[in-house]
C-alpha cells in the first residue's frame, strides 16, 4: 500500500489513483463487516470484538494516511501558487508563467475537492462501521 510519505504530488492523476487504492477498505467496508461479524449461528466461533477492533484500527490508519497525504500536497500546491504569483508580479507579460500559474491553481482546487471527498468517504465508512460493530467494540474517542 502506498503511504502518505511516498505519495508524489506532482502528477494529480497519479496522486488520485494512489488515493483510490488507499480507499479500498472504505469501498469494501460492507463486505468486510459482513465477513467479520458472525451471524447468530456462528457467534461462538468468531471473536467479533477483536475483529471489529482490528478493523477499526485499519480504517483509522487509512483515514489518517490519506488525510496527511492530501494536506501535504495541498501545502505544496499552495506554496507553488504563491511562488508563481510572485514571479508573475515581477514578469507580468510572461505567458508561460501565467499558464503554469493557472495549471497550479487548478491542481489546488482539485486537491481541495479531494479533501472534501475524503470527508464524505470517512463519514460513510465510520457510520457503517458503527452500525455493525457498535455492540462488539466501542473505541475510546
Amino acid at each position: 500500500m502506498t503511504t502518505s510519505t511516498t505519495m508524489e504530488c506532482g502528477d494529480f492523476l497519479e496522486f488520485q489513483d494512489a488515493l483510490q487504492k488507499m480507499r479500498q477498505i472504505d469501498d469494501k467496508i460492507i463486505y468486510l463487516l459482513n465477513t467479520t461479524i458472525p451471524t447468530e449461528s456462528f457467534k461462538g466461533q468468531v471473536d467479533a470484538t477483536s475483529k471489529c477492533k482490528d478493523l477499526f484500527y485499519q480504517i483509522q490508519s487509512g483515514h489518517s494516511q490519506r488525510e496527511i497525504a492530501i494536506k501535504k500536497c495541498l501545502n505544496t500546491s499552495r506554496d507553488k501558487v504563491k511562488q508563481l504569483k510572485d514571479q508573475k508580479d515581477n514578469d507580468p507579460n510572461n505567458i508561460l508563467l501565467l499558464k503554469n500559474l493557472r495549471k497550479e491553481q487548478n491542481t489546488l482546487r482539485m486537491l481541495e475537492s479531494e479533501l472534501s471527498v475524503e470527508e464524505v468517504v470517512k463519514s460513510r465508512t465510520t457510520k457503517i462501521y458503527h452500525e455493525k460493530c457498535r455492540s462488539f467494540y466501542k473505541p475510546s474517542e
